[in-house]
């Protein structure tokens, strides 16, 4: 982090106590903690859009089409993901 930036944040006593005793058994400072599940939940959350909008770009009758191929036959030349 090369730049911060201070925010007050307002937690309810019971959750600040457990927060506090999640960041010792992590051996990291509460505010350390904090940051830490923010940008946790922040991947998560811009993962899910990734694969949102990867999504729209599926073409699902190629892929029933590949799915569903009589006798298990390997895939063929050009079942590639396009990356």
């Amino acid at each position: 982090m090369s730049e911060t930036s201070t925010y007050p944040l307002r937690l309810p006593k019971s959750l600040k106590d457990e927060v506090a005793k999640a960041a010792k058994r992590d051996g990291t400072s509460v505010n350390q903690f904090i940051a830490m599940a923010v940008a946790e939940k922040i991947s998560a959350l811009e993962t899910a859009q990734f694969f949102t909008e990867r999504a729209k770009g599926a073409d699902l009758d190629a892929f029933r089409a590949i799915l569903f191929r009589r006798d298990g036959e390997p895939p063929r030349s050009g079942d590639e993901l396009d990356r």
